[in-house]
């Protein structure tokens, strides 16, 4: 199964005590960057998160974020910490005397707020338990989007490829023709020129001919990276350096096809080429 580096996920898990939230998104990147937007209280659970993590992803940039909102229970409603509320609504007032157009403080934003409602004491090894468990479910979740994105790009991949194995087998005859055109012309060329059409140097200009514009070893090379390339799409997991690695060197064939071209439609099929590799190395840039 080929993994594309771009998905997403979000989950919460209801506790007694609260709600955890979780998101996690991931786009591509060389390496496997972790970046962690947490609250406060729960910062000490980012080794095991990143842990966790690392474990289960090899490629992308990460963006995880993790929070808990507090239950609001009639026990805790009995335990408001009243100045507090106090102090938030001297600071209300006065951003709203400097600022008119500010939204006042709303009485959920003023009950969410940090330390105003006492929550029941969580411990912290089944807060740990149920976020790693969150993780866990939503890494799944994660795997499962970028597998479905991974599905797309290979498709547009194994697209290309085979749209640059009809441009192999199209110029594979052309080269016996372009020497038979060749050979014509020069047959023309020594006949006006009243030199015998068997003459050694004809033979010669063929040959040297012929080699110049042999690209045999070319096509041949071309192929074998094209059924390597579906081998490892075929294969799946971390592909997607070997992939681009291949894009390199199916580039410098295309390269070197176009430069040997004395052919119109042999350089067209170079030039086809090279924009269809450029295609398919944009969707590798996504794959892990």
């Amino acid at each position: 199964m080929i993994y594309s580096m771009t998905g997403y996920a979000a989950l919460s898990q209801e506790l007694p005590q609260g709600t955890i939230n979780l998101e996690i998104k991931s786009v591509n990147s060389r390496y496997l960057d972790i970046q962690f937007r947490i609250m406060d209280e729960l910062r000490g659970l980012e080794p095991s998160l990143r842990e966790l993590i690392g474990s289960r992803l090899a490629r992308g940039k990460i963006d995880c974020r993790l929070g808990f909102s507090a239950a609001i229970t009639a026990e805790s409603l009995s335990r408001v910490n009243s100045g507090l509320i106090d102090q938030l609504l001297s600071l209300d007032k006065l951003v709203r005397e400097r600022a008119p157009e500010a939204a006042p403080l709303s009485v959920a934003e003023i009950l969410r707020w940090p330390g105003v409602i006492a929550s029941e004491e969580l411990s912290k090894d089944v807060l740990k338990d149920a976020v790693l468990a969150l993780l866990t479910r939503a890494l799944d979740d994660l795997a499962a989007s970028r597998s479905r994105e991974g599905a797309k790009l290979k498709d547009i991949i194994l697209d290309r490829a085979a749209q640059i194995d009809g441009l192999v087998a199209r110029i594979k005859p052309k080269t016996a023709t372009i020497v038979a055109n060749f050979q014509e012309k020069l047959r023309q060329k020594l006949k006006d020129a009243e030199v015998g059409a068997d003459d050694d140097r004809m033979r010669q200009e063929i040959v040297l001919f012929a080699q110049k514009i042999d690209v045999d070893e070319e096509l041949e090379r071309l192929t074998a990276h094209l059924t390597e390339l579906k081998r490892i799409l075929g294969k799946g997991g971390g592909a997607g350096k070997r992939l681009d690695f291949l894009m390199q060197e199916l580039n410098r064939e295309a390269n070197t096809l176009g430069s040997k071209s004395v052919d119109a439609e042999m350089s067209q099929a170079s030039m086809d080429m090279k924009v269809l590799i450029d295609q398919m190395r944009e969707q590798i840039q996504n794959i892990e």
